[in-house]
């Protein structure tokens, strides 16, 4: 197909960054880079309007109000019309019911939907509508897991496609930490590190690695857990760390930019969630090397192959978790030999094949 023939507009309704924005920054830049036709509305002074501004991508700021915004929807139709947009590519659940209102205003435009989080929809009619509408072309689905849960929903199955969330496989290629990095966190240089990537927030289930990291330490030397993030569950978890007397041994290093210096600092990667849309601090892990230990949750185990680059265990069962890192911890040889491996199984997970997919589904609405 003529690449002049996809126009495409992106629409993210979210003020801060986290993957979900991630993932459309990748497939706006790839885009852009490649000669397509392509623009995001984000909201005014989000993070995702100074990350276009920074790389000169086309923007434009819209307010968007939450779902019955459809004064929003009707600004978004006319930037359609102006820029002879055909596909509206909409990124969260809140812009997708903005889409059905700018669709409304502007028919001639597909509505592509992401569905990014394995939990179940609300029973409102209208988030029900958003899913099962005939306005809305396809629902891409970032992990099987997820299909097989909007399926459950009874979504037709027809209006659904898997596409997994990529990652820039070699981000962290050239990173090195600098000197001292482990020191400077108070990080003695012969323990051992079990580090996570993740949002404090429910579904990650930091009480399940608290208590994990509680059994591991009480029972190995010269190891130390370290987590990056932060999120609405900080104080409570912080509070946890300090009832399991966990002190140094566990280290919150909030939201930081430097992740990359983080996972080569690593020794093992852990993600302890129990509903998870796919998780690619996973794949992140996984692109430099790390053996991963995740809960058999969400899209995790189409990720995580047990046995091969990493060990699955139980969701909620602090024991099992426990149990799989001092594997792990005590088998250096185990250690490398996951690593390695899952270099070579996160190939498939490259934002470069994403992005491929995302443009094969494109050609496939516009040619019907």
């Amino acid at each position: 197909m003529n690449i002049n023939h996809i126009k495409v507009l992106h629409v993210d309704t979210e003020k801060g960054w986290r993957g979900g924005q991630q993932q459309a920054a990748y497939l706006l830049s790839h885009m852009h880079e490649r000669g397509y036709k392509t623009a995001l509305v984000c909201q005014p002074g989000s993070e995702f309007e100074d990350f276009c501004r920074g790389k000169q991508l086309p923007c434009y700021p819209v307010p968007m109000r939450g779902e019955i915004d459809f004064f929003a929807g009707l600004k978004i139709s006319r930037i359609c019309r102006q820029r002879d947009i055909n596909i509206l590519h909409l990124h969260s659940s809140h812009a997708l019911a903005i889409g059905l209102w700018a669709r409304l205003f502007h028919r001639n435009i597909r509505l592509i939907g992401v569905r990014r989080v394995d939990f179940p929809i609300k029973k409102s009619i209208f988030s029900r509508l958003k899913y099962t509408s005939s306005l809305v072309n396809r629902i891409v689905c970032i992990s099987d897991n997820i299909r097989n849960v909007m399926i459950h929903d009874r979504v037709p199955e027809e209006k659904l496609t898997t596409i997994h969330s990529g990652v820039d496989i070699n981000k962290f290629e050239k990173e090195v930490p600098p000197p001292g990095f482990k020191g400077g966190l108070g990080i003695p240089e012969d323990h051992i590190v079990v580090g996570t990537v993740a949002a404090i927030a429910g579904h990650k289930d930091y009480p399940n690695l608290l208590m994990a990291a509680k059994i591991v330490l009480d029972s190995r030397e010269k190891v130390t857990f370290c987590a990056v993030g932060d999120g609405p569950d900080r104080k409570k978890v912080h509070t946890l760390a300090r009832d399991l007397q966990l002190g140094n041994r566990f280290i919150f290093t909030g939201f930081r930019n430097d992740v990359g210096s983080f996972l080569k600092s690593f020794d093992l990667f852990v993600l302890s969630s129990y509903l998870e849309g796919l998780g690619t601090s996973v794949l992140d892990a996984q692109a430099v090397g790390l053996p991963v230990v995740g809960c058999d949750a969400g899209g995790i185990p189409e990720m995580i192959t047990h046995g091969e680059n990493g060990l699955l265990v139980p969701a909620r069962n602090s024991e099992a978790l426990a149990d799989a890192i001092i594997g792990l911890i005590q088998n250096k040889e185990k250690r490398y030999e996951f690593g390695k491996r899952a270099k070579e199984t996160v190939e498939k997970f490259s934002i470069k094949k994403t992005v491929e997919k995302n443009l094969k589904l494109y050609e496939e609405l516009l040619s019907r």
